[in-house]
């Protein structure tokens, strides 16, 4: 069966909707949306699906200046959304006058098709994201140890490496990770693929130095 990642953005904000336009036409958002999502891989994997809601303001020439999340899901769908949010930034058009202090709400739906996610109950789902936020905390500590390696103990990095192994970070991971950050990069997002070839670094490797040096100093 062919894989699709379906994923939709409405705007809510009624008084918003009236005075502000997606430069390319009405249907041009869902365009941008289309060719721009990157279904983060925990959540594609584990069938976590459902409406991250995104607040954002506009200043006069159409950028976004601030966002956040006022319904989440998980971290990583939470991120795709407000990466693009702030990836829309710039391609808004608003009229003479607009008020830059309204805040436009945005539900960015995430939908999976094609990957046999009918079998999974919500009990299985509810508890792969449970187990992802448990995660974190031991990612956290890897990527803490690796900004502060200098000043680790004997014998510390031994039990980061049995932490990246129990998580799952490998090369097959920090390919995935260098792969994204370079879709993003074609994306014109500078700031996320940054961000990716960052947490590569910090993850203990230097897959991403390269890329680092040239596009991140």
């Amino acid at each position: 069966m062919r894989k699709l990642i379906i994923l939709s953005l409405v705007l809510c904000n009624t008084f918003a909707i009236a005075q502000v336009q997606f430069k390319s036409g009405p249907s041009g958002f869902a365009s941008f949306l289309k060719n721009n999502t990157i279904y983060p891989q925990f959540s594609k994997q584990n069938c976590i699906q459902g409406t991250v809601n995104v607040s954002f303001k506009l200043d006069q020439s159409g950028k976004v200046y601030t966002s956040k999340i006022t319904k989440g899901i998980i971290s990583d769908l939470d991120n795709e959304a407000l990466r693009l949010v702030r990836l829309s930034s710039g391609k808004w058009q608003v009229p003479s006058g607009y008020d830059t202090t309204i805040s436009v709400v945005v539900p960015v739906n995430f939908k999976l098709s094609g990957y046999n996610c009918e079998g999974k109950s919500n009990a299985e789902i509810k508890a792969s994201i449970v187990a992802y936020e448990a995660e974190e905390g031991l990612t956290d500590a890897v990527i803490n140890f690796y900004k502060n390696k200098a000043q680790a103990k004997p014998g510390q990095e031994n039990q980061i490496l049995a932490i990246k192994a129990q998580l799952g970070i490998d090369d097959d991971y920090l390919e995935g990770v260098l792969k994204t950050g370079l879709k993003k990069i074609k994306q014109g997002d500078k700031q996320g693929a940054c961000e990716d070839f960052n947490l590569i670094k910090n993850l203990g490797s230097d897959k991403a130095d390269d890329y680092l040096a040239k596009y991140c100093k």
